[in-house]
């Protein structure tokens, strides 16, 4: 029998390692994927109020929002971006406006997203700095007017933030603007 160079060796061990390693993990994914067996924990139902409902914004809502921001920009000539975040600060709808600065499309996701963590605009939350200055410090904030609340029944539900007019009270007029076609 003729003996292998090292190099075919290698090559045949890792065909074999191959195509072992492919046969579990096809076990293993066909087993992931096949009912439970018998002895499995029983599936519960949680009652007597062990849960919590929330109200959220729709897609579309955040989307009619955003524009009205856009919009109300736009009729006074200002370049901005618009974002709106969902009540835990995720995204659900961006809008950069034609000739928005680069700095403008983050800036806007911060400021949504400070003003729904304190249900509150970004220029009241910006003059809190002055009691509490360690609050710049949290990640994702971002204390400059221009963020402003959407709420239900007090509760916040979202945020609109915009970025990008030469001042910040321009961006939060915008901002009010987006939550008012809101209805809100």
């Amino acid at each position: 029998m003729k003996k292998l160079s090292r190099r075919a060796r290698i090559a045949t061990g890792g065909a074999v390692l191959a195509a072992v390693a492919a046969g579990t993990f096809g076990t293993v994914s066909a087993n992931a994927s096949s009912p439970a067996s018998t002895g499995a924990a029983p599936v519960a139902s949680v009652k007597g109020g062990g849960t919590v409902t929330s109200t959220h914004l729709s897609i579309d809502a955040a989307t009619k929002g955003a524009q009205a921001a856009l919009d109300a920009a736009e009729k006074e000539n200002q370049k901005v971006t618009v974002a709106v975040v969902d009540r835990n600060g995720n995204t659900l709808v961006t809008l950069r406006g034609d000739g928005a600065g680069p700095q403008s499309y983050e800036s806007a996701e911060r400021k949504a997203y400070t003003a729904v963590s304190w249900n509150a605009p970004t220029s009241e939350l910006a003059k809190r700095l002055a009691q509490t200055p360690n609050l710049k410090d949290i990640p994702g904030t971002l204390f400059l007017a221009g963020g402003a609340p959407v709420d239900v029944k007090g509760a916040p539900v979202a945020a609109i933030g915009v970025a990008g007019a030469p001042s910040g009270d321009l961006d939060e007029k915008f901002a009010a603007a987006g939550v008012a076609a809101l209805g809100h």
